[in-house]
Order: structure tokens, then sequence, then C-alpha cells
């Protein structure tokens, strides 16, 4: 694994842009990350460089029952959804998500102009995440592969 510093962006953009069934995928089509962490091969933890387009949505609204979470925005003037309540965040803001919370989040990208911000979650086994708006249901397998499913537990 390499250990040298590289430049972030030299990182090639990850080729899987979604988890999500065809249906829901389409909603996060302007997102664009490089999975810096992944280059380095952590594996305790997760560290992405994500690229928001104009209209763009990171996620669907959702929260974790293990997985911590956290972000840093370095350029742009996302809107950070959490729950009913909203903020205009800004280059050098940055927020947590701490798991089992309940708190539903999502950035979505309101404005004319890119947003490119750090995300950073860590990778403990059996994490189920939430999708409290959506019929969408994420369950990790044995091997640590995710089945996606309605919420009633009907394959997509």
């Amino acid at each position: 694994m390499p250990v040298d510093p590289i430049a972030a962006l030299s990182v090639a953009v990850a080729t899987r842009k979604s988890l999500y069934p065809p249906s829901l995928a389409t909603l996060v089509q302007g997102r664009v990350r490089r999975r810096l962490g992944d280059h380095f091969g952590l594996a305790n933890f997760g560290v992405n460089l994500t690229e928001l387009a104009p209209g763009a949505i990171s996620a669907l609204i959702h929260h974790h029952n293990k997985q911590d979470e956290f972000i840093y925005i370095l350029s742009g003037t996302p809107t950070l959804v959490l729950d009913a309540a909203e903020y205009l965040l800004r280059p050098g803001d940055c927020c947590g998500f701490k798991a089992g919370t309940g708190v539903g989040h999502q950035l979505a990208n309101r404005s004319p102009e890119p947003v490119v911000y750090l995300e950073v979650g860590d990778r403990l086994p059996g994490d189920s995440p939430v999708y409290p708006r959506d019929d969408l249901a994420l369950a990790q397998g044995p091997d640590g592969s995710w089945i996606v499913m309605h919420k009633d537990g009907t394959p997509y």
C-alpha cells in the first residue's frame, strides 16, 4: 500500500457511484468521490474527497446505528439538512454525526458553484444505515458486502 504523500486530486474517482438501486441512484448523480482512505489501505475508517455539482445531493437523508461520520467543507456553500432543520455551510465549517442518535443528515448543493468537502466515517462491522424518508434498507453481509432491499425486506 502507498505510504508516500500525494495530491488528493491524483486519486482516481470512484467507479462505484452508489449502493442505491437504479431508481434512487439517479438522485446522487452529481456526486463524485475520491476514496483517499482506500488509496492508503486504511481499514478502520474511510476518508473521501467529495464534490457535489450544482443541484446534487451527498446521499439520501440517513443516519447510522454504528457508524460515526464527520464532514469538513473545503469550498462552496452546501446546505446541511439535519432532520427538519437546514444550515448553510461555508468553507471551514464542519459537522459530526454520532451513530445511534437517529438524526438524519444530507448535504445538498443548492448553489450555482461546485461544493468540495472531506467526509470521514468509521468502518465498524454490522452498521445499518436508516433512510427515514425513502423505501430503502441496506444490510451488511458476513463478508462485508451490502444487501440492498426495500424496507419490507424484498429485494430491489
